[in-house]
């Protein structure tokens, strides 16, 4: 008896429980960019006023607009959660509020600047530990996030750049994302926007400024998300085949073995092999 090889062809059961999980939580979308000042959070509101214009159900939990009139101008038509007010050694520091959102259970909210570190006594000490408490409380969640404090890039900014990043966020975090948005601008336009003061930099950035805003910089910075952007439509590619069981071009097997010991460049070992295997797309030991 003939068979028919296309007709036993069934979904992968791992894609197929992998995306029940995922309808359990809320959804992740992350405006990703090179560097400060490319446009993630002005994007992100021209989108989120879209939505908005169509009947969705959005706010802002938290936004930094750095008192830009043309950014500010974009939240005008958006319901904004009052910021935590914190008390910490005579300073008083604006937090999100995420007792407020979860109260008020939008179907979507915006959260910006997914590394930032919350003030201390918050109940959790990372931002996007905020936002994954909201994404299991089934609400839809819009942030942003440069490439640099991407945990596993953190050495190689601090490499290329000279700058140290202090504040990072676990691979994992972009890597379960329902989707990103890269926002990308040439570097020459960025530089000329930072000469204009187009530029948000905090006082603590400003004599890192000549540093890391310079054209080789941005440039290699700009190639890592590139590449990293390149490497989740790849991802999301393989996904689909897998749900619905479409015969495509496998990718061979590639496992890489890391071997690492006591010493301090352990730490780094690792981190280049959770690069390299993401760019193979290989499983790594």
């Amino acid at each position: 008896m003939a068979i028919d090889r296309h007709s036993e062809r069934r979904p992968d059961p791992d894609a197929l429980l992998a995306l029940a999980d995922r309808d359990k939580r809320g959804r992740l979308l992350v405006f990703l960019g090179a560097a400060p000042g490319v446009g993630k959070t002005y994007a992100m509101l021209q989108r989120a006023r879209q939505l908005r214009q169509e009947g969705v159900d959005v706010v802002i939990g938290l936004v930094e607009t750095h008192s830009r009139s043309d950014t500010e101008a974009l939240t005008s038509d958006l319901e904004i959660l009052p910021r935590r007010q914190v008390q910490w050694q005579g300073h008083t520091i604006e937090e999100f509020d995420i007792d407020a959102a979860l109260r008020r259970k939008p179907k979507l909210i915006i959260v910006d600047e997914l590394a930032h570190t919350n003030a201390p006594e918050s109940r959790h000490p990372k931002r996007w530990q905020d936002v994954e408490e909201l994404l299991d409380a089934r609400i839809d969640v819009w942030t942003a996030l440069n490439i640099q404090h991407l945990e596993s890039l953190a050495d190689v900014v601090s490499r290329i750049t000279g700058v140290t990043v202090r504040e990072t966020v676990p691979d994992i975090v972009l890597r379960d994302a329902d989707d990103i948005i890269l926002v990308d601008i040439p570097s020459e336009e960025l530089i000329q926007r930072l000469k204009d003061g187009k530029v948000y930099l905090p006082e603590t950035a400003r004599l890192a400024e000549q540093k890391f805003f310079t054209l080789r910089n941005l440039t290699a910075l700009r190639e890592i998300a590139l590449r990293r952007a390149a490497a989740r439509v790849d991802d999301q590619m393989v996904e689909h085949l897998r749900q619905n069981a479409i015969e495509g071009p496998w990718e061979t097997a590639e496992r890489l073995l890391v071997c690492v010991g006591a010493d301090a460049l352990s730490h780094d070992v690792v981190r280049a092999a959770s690069r390299l295997a993401t760019g193979l797309n290989a499983s790594w030991v």
